[in-house]
């Protein structure tokens, strides 16, 4: 089926929607093209979806963040656990603050050296929305 056939003249929901940028902080666009590759569409995804104001089903507020500001989407490829952490508290774009394979085996707790540097990017992307 081609989409052409099911939205006319290239209509799509998205064009009314407004999309906000995508910002990568640091290493994290890196470290997604490194994950596996249904890791990346899943993510990938995710961060489309916030760009257009929309939230992906399997996004959950990150605890210790306050409630919808900062996001965590968890996928599982091959017996691994990955994350990715953006922050769509920021009314213009969207920026991704971490993306990690989570190898601690104590729980689904995100380790404190983890929180520690999304606090420090968190902390970067809110001098950089505010033009700093």
């Amino acid at each position: 089926m081609q989409i052409a056939s099911l939205y006319p003249c290239g209509y799509n929901d998205a064009m009314e929607r407004k999309m906000k940028p995508l910002f990568w902080i640091a290493s994290t666009r890196k470290d997604l093209i490194a994950m596996p590759g249904e890791v990346q569409d899943t993510f990938g995804y995710a961060l489309y979806l916030a760009q257009t104001g929309g939230k992906h089903d399997q996004a959950k507020p990150l605890k210790g963040f306050g409630s919808d500001g900062v996001l965590e989407v968890i996928e599982n490829s091959d017996g691994d656990a990955y994350r990715a952490i953006y922050a769509i508290k920021f009314e213009n774009a969207v920026y991704v603050l971490h993306c990690f394979q989570k190898k601690s085996s104590h729980g689904i707790a995100t380790p404190k050296s983890d929180i520690d540097l999304i606090q420090e990017r968190l902390k970067t992307a809110e001098a950089h929305a505010k033009g700093e």
